[in-house]
């Protein structure tokens, strides 16, 4: 085996937040090869806080550590993907629906999974769907909730349960004697009822805190393991057998230390780990860590008190100990936190379609060379059917290079299906940062993976392209480095106009607007790593369906095209300007847009085309009117760049009907009745 390549940080653990806010922090300590975190979610949850969050008393951004925004400010790649394994011998982690990542070096810091248990119900881990199902109660119910499972979380998770639901019956179900004295009492004055044995009604809603164990792919990748799952590791925390993969955190236990799970632990072993991995990668040595014996617990009723336990020692509750947790917690929290969001007006260079050359020098160098005219989404080759032929594509959006590969051969096909055409083949120019050889073919393979993700799903074919190296330094991450330009070829009997808007045509658009400043925001420090994971859900979603919807449609569509890097004012005057009809309202509530983009537009961020597409706005002086006076985040909306945009299309009344009937339509906007 060999250490030489990436290492790959898998989970996003308390113990490689800590690793990853330390390389921000000091990015001389951050080792010297190309690195990359691998998370089911763009933000984890800090374990210390959920109760608080629970219970009402946090919002769910103050509790959240932001991945995405930590690892840029880290230089390393984020990956968002389902983890599914381990093959040690090739060296690979196993993702879901994805191709495997090579690594170097691996470390291992994916949490725990709930203990599977006789009762039927919701377990407390994986924490998102848990959270997802409480906050689906009914809080006024008289029906009992149940949480099974009396340890420290079950017995903190039912009193924020109390402060969240003050009137709803509550029970915790425990094993006969697990709660002492105190805890019985805490429980008994804030009114929840105690079960012991058997789970009884099994009618009853539950929540499942009965322990933890790690994920069942550690065992079953051959990684030596606890029977609880957990894979042990030496003192150095390399896992017993594989010196090229470390490991940390609740999936881990030192194998002549144990300890019980818990993020007491997590958090310390951070420090060596850190260590470790940099020695590591600089043929260092290695340094041994013996986790302490015993760790202070701190455990809040969620109503102002707190509890201390240290082995068989309990102190408290009092509010001075709450206090005192929170303030800790606070502090750990603080401790990830940038130092604030960027200016709005600090300028950037934004990725994806928003690093599109600004249409004025475009238009201005087409006619200076005689290829002026109406635009089109895709060029008109004669044959039978004529072949449709359309060019697109951009710098690395992201850090991920296979959904890099897939979002801009979604962004490509989007120009054919805007002409009501399926896309049938494609070819890739790609151009790979300055790397080692080893470590492009892991990008190029990747990159195209990504691609023919998107492809595959059209039956369509990669059918060539062309690969060149960059000749300037590489960013960090390095994959930030990489550009990928596809060309796309389909065929269609009765292609789609750009122009033909006609009198009393109803405009209807198929997805939000917002990509532009989202992303720009993102950049900034000013969104969350949350909203952008629902952003990119709907980003990587093919519209190619929809030319299915609409092409018993066909005659009664009499333009469309595709929302991109010119914004929607932008698209829809090249629309106008070559249809029989120049003038059209826009309904302003109606338009759709992702949630955050219309505040963060009103504060001022934008992307850093968003400028050039101002001119555009000039629009609404003859030709768009408004049936509204706009805000000033509707009017930056209009001319927000597009990555993987909508399509929009202008038909026929009783067509809008059905479709708006249908979805995903949003109507958006009545061509005039009168010829323009």
């Amino acid at each position: 085996m060999t250490t030489a390549g990436a290492l790959v940080l898998a989970g996003g653990g308390h113990s490689h937040a800590l690793l990853l806010k330390q390389w921000a922090m000091r990015p001389y300590r951050r080792p010297k090869r190309r690195i990359v975190l691998v998370n089911r979610h763009g933000s984890a949850l800090y374990s210390g806080m959920v109760p608080a969050l629970i219970a009402g008393i946090d919002r769910s951004d103050v509790v959240e550590i932001d991945l995405r925004q930590l690892c840029d400010r880290a230089g390393v790649a984020f990956i968002q993907a389902e983890i599914s394994g381990v093959d040690v011998q090739r060296q690979q982690l196993q993702l879901t629906n994805r191709p495997p990542l090579t690594y170097g070096l691996l470390s291992l810091n994916v949490g725990a999974v709930s203990r599977t248990s006789n009762a039927d119900g919701m377990a407390i881990k994986p924490l998102e769907p848990a959270l997802a199902f409480l906050a689906a109660q009914e809080p006024n119910s008289r029906t009992p909730f149940r949480v099974v499972g009396a340890g420290s979380a079950g017995v903190e998770v039912v009193l924020a349960l109390r402060r969240r639901w003050p009137q709803r019956p509550l029970q915790l179900q425990s094993r006969p004697n697990q709660l002492n004295k105190l805890e019985r009492h805490i429980l008994s004055a804030a009114d929840i009822e105690l079960t012991e044995g058997d789970a009884g009604d099994s009618s009853l809603p539950l929540l499942l805190c009965t322990g933890s164990r790690a994920p069942s792919w550690l065992g079953a990748s051959g990684l030596p393991v606890e029977p609880d799952g957990r894979v042990r590791t030496d003192r150095y925390l390399q896992v017993q057998g594989a010196t090229n993969i470390f490991a940390a955190g609740d999936c881990a236990v030192v194998a002549n230390a144990p300890r019980p799970a818990s993020g007491v632990w997590a958090v310390r072993a951070a420090q060596p780990l850190a260590h470790n991995l940099e020695a590591r990668c600089s043929n260092q040595t290695l340094r041994p860590w013996r986790p302490q014996r015993l760790a202070l617990q701190l455990i809040g009723d969620q109503q102002g008190r707190a509890w201390a336990r240290w082995g068989p020692w309990q102190l408290g509750p009092s509010s001075f100990l709450w206090q005192s947790k929170r303030q800790l917690d606070q502090r750990f929290m603080e401790g990830f936190r940038s130092a604030g969001a960027m200016d709005p007006e600090t300028p950037m260079a934004c990725r994806g379609c928003a690093a599109k050359l600004a249409a004025q020098p475009l238009e201005a160098a087409l006619q200076q060379v005689g290829l002026g005219g109406a635009p089109e989404d895709a060029a008109l080759i004669e044959g039978d059917p004529p072949l449709l032929q359309s060019v697109d594509g951009f710098p690395a959006l992201l850090s991920d290079p296979w959904l890099n590969g897939r979002l801009t051969a979604l962004h490509a096909s989007s120009d054919l299906w805007a002409c009501g055409a399926s896309v049938n083949s494609a070819q890739a120019v790609v151009t790979l940062p300055l790397l080692d050889g080893h470590e492009q073919q892991e990008l190029l393979a990747q990159t195209l993976a990504g691609v023919r993700s998107v492809l595959d799903e059209q039956g369509a074919s990669l059918i060539g392209g062309h690969t060149l190296e960059a000749r300037s330094a590489s960013p960090q991450p390095a994959e930030l480095g990489l550009q990928l330009t596809l060309c796309v070829n389909g065929r269609s009997d009765h292609p789609w106009s750009k122009g033909g808007i006609q009198p009393g045509d109803a405009l209807l658009m198929s997805r939000p607007l917002g990509t532009g400043v989202l992303f720009a925001a993102a950049m900034a420090g000013a969104t969350s790593a949350s909203a952008l994971d629902g952003v990119l859900g709907v980003m990587s979603c093919s519209q190619h369906h929809l030319l299915d919807q609409l092409r018993p449609h066909r005659d009664s569509i009499h333009a469309c095209t595709d929302i991109t890097g010119f914004g929607l004012l932008g698209h829809l005057g090249e629309m106008l300007l070559s249809s029989p009809t120049r003038r059209v309202t826009l309904l302003s509530h109606c338009i759709p847009s992702y949630p955050h983009a219309l505040d963060l537009l009103e504060h001022g961020y934008a992307s850093s085309l968003a400028p050039a597409n101002r001119r555009s706005w000039r629009l609404l002086d003859h030709m768009v009117q408004l049936d509204h006076p706009p805000s000033r985040g509707l009017m930056e909306l209009l001319v927000d760049p597009q990555t993987c945009g909508p399509l929009l299309l202008a038909c026929t009344e009783t067509t809008a009907t059905q479709l708006l009937r249908e979805g995903p339509w949003h109507r958006i906007g009545t061509a005039a009745a009168g010829h323009g």
